[in-house]
């Protein structure tokens, strides 16, 4: 199931305030829309973004995207608003994945490799 990690910076009063960070999980049916995983403000948000980088997961910086989904429960599905922002960073991770894969089975020289 592919994840993703949306942040934003918060505008307090005209000044930038703490990251927040969302991570999304596609769901394993097709037709499952995707939940949200993880969330957090400020060193919660730097914990989850710091995650995603170590793990090469695809990271998108989009305000708006991530106050919306900030306001979700975990584990909730996202809402209709904002499917098809999502759906546009899910078709990234699944080319990068795809990429990955590609140049994996290129480089073992082993066509059934992963």
């Amino acid at each position: 199931m592919p994840i993703d990690v949306t942040y934003g910076e918060e505008k307090e009063q005209a000044e930038k305030g703490p990251k927040t960070a969302v991570a999304i999980e596609g769901g394993s049916n097709p037709n499952a829309l995707p939940r949200v995983i993880a969330s957090g403000r400020g060193l919660l948000a730097e914990q989850i973004l710091k995650l995603a980088f170590e793990n090469n997961i695809k990271v998108r910086q989009d305000e708006d995207l991530v106050e919306l989904l900030a306001m979700l429960d975990l584990d909730h599905h996202i809402p209709a608003e904002a499917v098809i922002a999502v759906a546009e960073v899910l078709a990234r991770v699944f080319e990068a994945n795809s990429a990955l894969g590609n140049t994996h089975q290129a480089n073992s020289g082993d066509p059934q490799s992963p």
